[in-house]
């Protein structure tokens, strides 16, 4: 398993009028999660994409257990579970100052060549780095 933590602050133009976190900017900090994973590993997004992948979304599910507000500091928890084939999967948690989970979400992106456009299995050159940090 690998897994990376990583706090931010809700910002006032991601709520909504009750000052409660707007449900479709979830997705952006599951991907603030997915991309600091990468970097905790050693290989950015920017790089990754650099070497001609992409990492298109294809499954998305949250859960929401409890709000989160304007200018609460938030820690997402970001975890891979299982090695990756033609997909990446990846779990999150979101927890708010009190340290209450607030969400719980999955998403799965799949490996794609930027010249074919074709779905590839997971670059070696990742893969490495994956095992190299991969804890039981």
């Amino acid at each position: 398993m690998i897994h990376t933590k990583h706090s931010l602050r809700v910002r006032y133009g991601e709520t909504d009028p009750m000052k409660y976190v707007y449900y479709g900017n979830y997705a952006q900090y599951l991907e603030i999660g997915r991309v600091e994973l990468f970097r905790s590993i050693g290989m950015s997004y920017n790089e990754i994409e650099n070497q001609g992948i992409w990492l298109p979304v294809s499954d998305y599910k949250i859960k929401y257990l409890r709000p989160a507000f304007y200018d609460e500091k938030l820690e997402v928890h970001t975890y891979v579970k299982k090695i990756p084939g033609v997909r990446i999967e990846f779990e999150y948690e979101i927890f708010n100052e009190e340290n209450i989970k607030i969400t719980e979400a999955s998403t799965t992106l799949f490996f794609l060549d930027a010249k074919t456009n074709k779905v590839i299995k997971c670059p070696d050159y990742l893969m490495k780095l994956i095992e190299e940090n991969w804890t039981e």
